[in-house]
């Protein structure tokens, strides 16, 4: 892949870009401060961006405004995001448009190696993935008047591995159900969202989004 990295901590910037290059990818750009990141985006025309959300000069959310003009501007880029904590509305903001080649991950994942180019396999494949933690603490604050209430155990379980970007079989593997009864889940799901029967790849996506917005 060809990525550009956007991260103002050096030490974490050049460990990126070291672990890139070993892996066989090429580091098109690693930039200190997201100021430029956009332009250079669109000069460079990346498979892939990784960027932090809190940058300099004010360190709120400069890499994720940038992260999201780039979404808009070119599609056809993956964008990775980077987080030191869970910023739900951070990670909403990021899918509003849609959930395709995009990922938004806590920092301590970079350090799970395997993980993180994993993520990073799976956006560039036109997938969304969101951190286990963030949708950990989705679950944990649902409120008890919310849709996600009506789903049952099983059924919210499913929702959760769904909104990490696992596929169906990835889903059933590690449930370890068969690749039916999640087709079955997922459907209970749908119905229960009120979603429209639309694609099933665009159900998957608002399923995803009603999660984050919960």
């Amino acid at each position: 892949m060809r990525v550009i990295l956007a991260e103002d901590s050096t030490l974490l910037r050049e460990g990126l870009v070291r672990l890139l290059v070993e892996e066989g990818h090429e580091v098109l750009a690693a930039l200190p401060d997201a100021d430029a990141l956009v332009e250079e985006t669109a000069a460079r025309r990346p498979d892939i961006v990784v960027v932090d959300i809190r940058m300099p000069p004010t360190h709120t959310d400069e890499g994720l405004r940038a992260a999201v003009e780039i979404r808009e501007r070119l599609p056809e880029a993956g964008v990775l995001v980077l987080s030191q904590h869970v910023e739900r509305n951070y990670a909403a903001r990021l899918l509003a448009a849609n959930a395709e080649r995009v990922g938004y991950l806590l920092k301590d994942r970079v350090a799970q190696v395997d993980e993180f180019l994993d993520a990073l396999e799976r956006i560039h494949a036109g997938g969304a993935v969101i951190d286990s933690e963030v949708v950990r603490q989705l679950v944990v604050r649902s409120a008890h008047g919310d849709p996600l209430s009506r789903l049952t155990p099983r059924e919210r379980t499913v929702l959760e591995a769904l909104a990490r970007g696992l596929t169906n079989t990835a889903i059933a593997k590690e449930l370890h159900i068969s690749v039916s009864a999640v087709e079955k889940n997922l459907n209970a799901v749908f119905d229960k969202l009120e979603l429209a029967h639309t694609t099933d790849y665009n159900r998957r996506v608002l399923a995803v989004l009603r999660y984050l917005e919960s």
